[in-house]
This record gives structure tokens, sequence and C-alpha cells, in this order.
């Protein structure tokens, strides 16, 4: 029976486990050994909460498009839905267990923590060494399997769901499915590769020239084919599952940034064209058409300063995967705003 671990060193052992796992170099570092040459693969790892978490291994991919900027990640257009913000994948091996193990014991040199290593090596060798539930960290099971531990989305490693992931390491044989709803699949890498789709930015043309001018339609457009079909895969190396997650721009919708306006079409939403521009550019004597994509301003800027213009691009979201596995997601969304500043004149001629 292991011995009672006074108040005092839990309150420590706490406070320890609250710290970036960077303090113990042999697991932060990727290829890294330990005294006796044992390995510590390619797990690199960090702490949340006191749940002792790994960096994902997943790997992503732009397919196509690779000189795009991005500018930005994509809002879920869906309030109720965001990308896994943490998941479970695999991890350490038997090996790589118990060399963490022994570099927790080997940690020394902490203030206020004298001893804390074997402390916390006590505590780990309760799990994986001395049958609760695992026995001599499952070595007679090396490359059978490995323990799956929790990694959380870099994008979102603020996000309160971060801290869902809270179960320590634990054994998945190889080629059985993990018994964890949590656990990385072809689904997951495809909603982590939405997080890193390289959407480019939404900054318009506007003419004519200059400021806009009270009831004149000021036309919106873009020609340079911004707006183009683009995908990212996401992989997870020495699994095999990969997922491919795809976005194709569908509409631009204008907010003119102000109720004193009238938009064209009324609804503001400006169809993306097939080759991935929008509207109609301006040109000398078409100031009194309406612009198939434009914004007309009923009253002029003043002390307030510009209107600010929000231009939003929506784009629908597929996915497939290397197993037959795929579907839609939410749209996704991202927008930019620009200042517009209009001027009061009677009479113009353009």
């Amino acid at each position: 029976m292991p011995a009672l671990i006074p108040m005092r060193s839990r309150v420590r052992i706490a406070t320890l486990l609250a710290l970036p796992l960077a303090l113990v170099p042999s697991m932060a570092q990727a290829g890294s050994k330990t005294g006796d040459g044992a390995s510590l693969g390619d797990a690199q790892g960090g702490t949340k909460g006191r749940n002792i978490t790994v960096q994902t291994k997943v790997r992503t991919t732009v397919n196509g498009a690779r000189s795009t900027a991005r500018t930005g990640s994509l809002s879920s257009a869906d309030s109720n839905w965001t990308p896994p913000a943490c998941w479970y994948e695999p991890a350490f091996s038997p090996k790589e267990i118990q060399a963490t193990v022994k570099a927790w014991r080997g940690m020394d040199g902490i203030a206020f923590l004298d001893g804390i290593g074997d402390i916390i090596g006590e505590m780990l060798d309760q799990r994986y060494k001395n049958g609760h539930p695992y026995k001599n960290y499952n070595l007679d099971k090396q490359g059978e399997g490995m323990f799956w531990a929790a990694a959380v989305n870099p994008n979102r490693k603020d996000d309160p769901e971060a801290m869902s992931c809270d179960k320590p390491p634990f054994w998945v044989d190889e080629g059985q499915p993990p018994n964890e709803p949590l656990a990385v699949s072809p689904q997951v890498l495809a909603e982590y590769a939405y997080d890193e789709l390289p959407v480019p930015g939404t900054e318009i043309e506007m003419a004519p020239a200059g400021r806009s001018t009270v009831n004149l339609p000021t036309w919106v457009w873009l020609d340079k084919a911004r707006f183009k079909k683009l995908s990212v895969t996401a992989s997870l190396p020495g699994t095999g599952l990969s997922a491919t997650t795809t976005a194709e721009p569908v509409s631009l919708h204008i907010e003119p940034g102000t109720a004193d306006a009238q938009t064209y079409p009324a609804s503001g939403n400006c169809a993306i064209n097939d080759d991935g521009s929008i509207g109609e550019p301006y040109a000398k004597g078409k100031a009194d058409r309406t612009p198939p994509c434009g914004v007309s301003y009923q009253r002029a800027t003043g002390s307030d300063g510009p209107y600010s213009l929000r231009a939003t691009v929506t784009w629908k979201i597929s996915w497939t995967s290397t197993d037959g596995d795929g579907g839609d997601l939410p749209d996704g969304t991202f927008g930019t705003t620009q200042d517009v500043a209009v001027r009061e004149i009677q009479s113009v001629n353009r």
C-alpha cells in the first residue's frame, strides 16, 4: 500500500504539475534519452491543469493555392460548433513511459520542491508499474500498442474545452479502436484542418475613386480572382489516418457600417463568380447604373469619422478521408473592415 502523501506535499505536487513540462528536458525534447539510453521518441509534452499532455503529431498540408497569404481563421457560421480543442492520440511506447518516470525521478534542484521528483515518480509508478492498472510499464507489450495521451489543438489552447481531455495516458492495443469518444479520428483531423485553412483577406476595390458620394452608387468588386477553392490535409504519421477539408467560397456579404445606406443587391450578398472574382469593375460611364455589387450611402460622414464597411466571405466546408468517411462541416466566415468617407454634394460629373 503506497505511503500517504502529506497535504503540504500534495500542494507542492499540484503547483509543480501546473508548471510547463519544459522543466523536464527529457520529455520536452523529441528524441532525447535518459541516462541509461532509453529513448523518449517523438513525444513532446506539456501540462494542462494537472494532466500530462503531448504536443500533437498531426501534420497539415495546404493543397494548391500555396501562394495564398493567410490573414486569419474561419469563424463557424454555427455558433454552437467549433473545431475540437483537444483529443487523444498515440504518444508513448512502453519504453517511453518507463523513461518518462525515470526522468521525473531524476528531477531536482527546484526551489521549495526538494524530493518532488521521487514523489511524482512514485505516483506514476503506481499507475504504470505496480498494477494500478498497468504492470511494469507494459514492457512485455512493446511494439504491440501505444499509450495514448491528450493533445491540445494549438489554435485553441486557451479554450476551456481544452480541459475536457483530462485522462492520463492510457493503453490501446495495436489495431484496436480506443474506447474513447475524444480519440483522434478522420473527422477529428478534418475538423482540425478547418482551423488551418489559409483564408485570404477580404479587402475589396471600391469606386469611384476617393470618397463616396451621398445617394450615388459606389461600386464594389474584386477582379483578382482571390477567392478560389482551397483545401488542407491533416494526417497523423504512423497511423494511416488522414482527412482533407475543402473550403469553397460562395458569397460576399457587405455591411455598410450605418443604417443610412442601401446595398446592391438589397440582401448585401454578392455572388462570387466562377473565376473567383466578385462583382464588376467600375469604369467611366457606369456612374448612373446600378452595380451588381455595391452600396449607396444616404448620409455623409461627419465628425464621428468614416463608416466602417465590413466585407465577409462565406465558405462552404466539406471533408473526405482515406477510410471513405466524409461529409459537410458548418459554413465558415471571415471578414475585414475598411473605412469609407462619404461626402455631401448635390451634383457631380463623372
